[in-house]
């Protein structure tokens, strides 16, 4: 679970953030349209994952080591 919350964490936080930025824009020059928000958080998700891929792939590969570890341990040799 806490591999998972790792994984999830970058890819959720950017665009939450980007969203909360474009609404205090939106909301400080009261632009309310709708589409205003789809590109940047569209954009932030792709930069998050694009910076955050060797964490994410390092991530992963360090939790299939541990399961694969655990597994033999359980099932003997």
């Amino acid at each position: 679970m806490f591999a998972t919350l790792k994984m999830c964490a970058p890819l959720l936080l950017a665009p939450l953030l980007s969203g909360l930025a474009i609404a205090v824009f939106q909301a400080i020059t009261q632009i309310s349209d709708s589409t205003l928000s789809f590109l940047p958080k569209l954009g932030a998700t792709m930069a998050a994952s694009y910076y955050a891929g060797p964490f994410l792939s390092r991530t992963i590969a360090d939790y299939m080591h541990q399961s694969f570890a655990n597994l033999v341990l359980v099932g003997g040799q």
